[in-house]
Formats: structure tokens, sequence, C-alpha cells
């Protein structure tokens, strides 16, 4: 990525994180995805402190992957991050995409989220 495609993202995502704030009743489910992998943490902000982290390059996702740079392991990752935070009772999240746009990984991840219990 160039220097001006990466300045309009950090300016974006600067953007977003200072109308997106999560606490303890509602975290924020923050997503970053490079070329190869994709993270997902859910984040108490108030406390500043990780509640909940999960990508393809987790010990429990990654031997059941045959690419981590796909819609499927993007998928995977949101199943398995739903889960884990239902079991914590962390039911409720609110969405930050970190200056990308809402397509392709980025989308699957939060739409099996969304399938598999979690609201935001």
């Amino acid at each position: 990525m160039d220097k001006s495609r990466s300045k309009l993202k950090r300016i974006k995502h600067l953007k977003i994180r200072n109308k997106i704030v999560g606490n303890s009743e509602r975290p924020r489910l923050a997503v970053f995805k490079s070329n190869q992998h994709i993270y997902a943490q859910i984040i108490d902000d108030t406390a500043g402190i990780t509640l909940l982290s999960m990508s393809t390059i987790s010990k429990s996702i990654k031997h059941q992957l045959e690419s981590s740079s796909n819609c499927i392991a993007a998928s995977i990752v949101g199943k398995q991050l739903a889960n884990e935070s239902i079991a914590k009772c962390l039911n409720k999240v609110v969405f930050d995409r970190g200056g990308s746009i809402y397509h392709g990984r980025l989308k699957a991840l939060a739409d099996s989220a969304r399938n598999n219990g979690l609201q935001f």
C-alpha cells in the first residue's frame, strides 16, 4: 500500500475511533486485516483491557484452515469469537471496522459473529 492510501486509512480509522467507544456493557469489537491474516479483539475501552482476542493464527483455529487469508477463514474466526464471547457473557458489542470498508473478509467475520449470537 503506498503512503497516501495508508495515510488516508489511518485518518479514517482515527475518525471512527473518536465516535466508537466500548464500555463494560458494550465492549468494542475491533477488527484488523492484513494481507495474510485477520485479527479480532473485544476491548473494554473504559478499563483499557482486552477481554477476548481471536485470529487466524490462534492455536484453536489454525488447524481448521486451508488458507488464512480468505472469507472462509474470516467466518471461522467470527464463529469462534462469538462462541467464546457468549461463554464469557459478552453478548452485545460495538463493531469497529478499523478504517476498512465493510466488504469481503470483514463482512464475512461480522456476519458469522452475528449469526452465532453476537449482537451489534
